[in-house]
């Protein structure tokens, strides 16, 4: 077994995203700072109304998944076919936008808190044209291993840990992701078992950890991205109560372009994405699939 270690951090930067949402994004601030298949990582949180009220008017996107993480509050979802979702507190929703999807993610509150993540992944190119798709995922559909040391939600992939092993709803996919939400107590450490080739990074959201091995401890601060070497084994430690976003995926390995929401493999078929987006035929799919899940 190899204990993974602290590559890098990536600090998160102030930005705004749709009408002024403002953010903090690690992940994705330029070519450098992506995670292959990870492109970006946003996390929004405010209980002020005007760093979120305006919310993300219609934008299309092709070539990628996106992945919103709901911490608390309410946002109406809706696409060019006329399907809705809510995404409340604790739910999740994964979309695969495929050949092509314009959509909007609007706000349903006027006050209080709303704080979440949004994460892009990449996908391999004989998917990058494929049918849009989406899966809103309730809270009650993510399962949550409870431990001495805190608790794991489990989105995607399947956990492995303390002898145990729970899988999330998310199964299947080309990059086989890892999405744990880990919750730890003060003065408690876990340890995970990961796809040794995949590559992972880690994200406080409250409060700090640290990523342990025998011979050295490596410090990752609040809303900073850790990335970490490859390896089967993570153990990390919180010496106050801390929650961190723990992902891990298969690398792609194949070049990207990226231009505003539109990620491909070539520069040729970013110019297609625009040309169609602009002549109204990004978005022309009848047969986009809203994915139920099995309770």
């Amino acid at each position: 077994m190899t204990n993974r270690t602290l590559v890098r951090l990536i600090p998160s930067i102030a930005a705004s995203d749709g009408a002024g949402v403002k953010i903090k994004r690690s992940l994705g601030q330029n070519q450098h700072t992506r995670l292959d298949p990870f492109l970006m990582l946003d996390f929004f949180g405010s209980d002020q109304p005007g760093d979120y009220i305006k919310g993300f008017p219609p934008h299309p996107h092709r070539g990628f998944e996106t992945v919103t993480y709901m911490l608390d509050g309410h946002m109406l979802h809706q696409d060019h076919l006329g399907n809705q979702g809510h995404l409340k507190s604790g739910g999740v929703q994964w979309m695969t936008a495929g050949r092509g999807i314009i959509h909007s993610e609007m706000p349903q509150q006027e006050a209080g808190v709303m704080q979440g993540f949004q994460l892009w992944l990449n996908l391999p190119a004989k998917e990058k044209m494929k049918a849009p798709a989406y899966v809103d995922i309730t809270p009650e559909q993510i399962p949550t291993l409870q431990l001495l040391q805190g608790s794991i939600k489990v989105v995607a992939g399947t956990l492995h840990t303390n002898n145990q092993q729970l899988s999330g709803p998310i199964q299947g996919l080309t990059t086989e992701p890892q999405y744990y939400d880990v919750h730890l107590n003060a003065g408690q450490s876990l340890s995970l078992t990961l796809p040794a080739e995949h590559n992972a990074f880690i994200y406080p959201y409250i409060g700090t950890v640290s990523v342990q091995t025998e011979t050295d401890t490596q410090q990752v601060p609040l809303h900073q991205a850790g990335i970490l070497s490859l390896g089967n084994t993570l153990l990390i430690h919180a010496e106050h109560a801390a929650k961190v976003l723990i992902l891990a995926a298969q690398p792609i390995g194949e070049p990207i372009v990226q231009y505003g929401p539109f990620v491909m493999n070539t520069a040729a078929e970013i110019e297609q994405a625009i040309f169609d987006y602009q002549q109204g035929k990004l978005a022309v799919d009848s047969t986009m699939q809203s994915i139920t899940l099995q309770q």
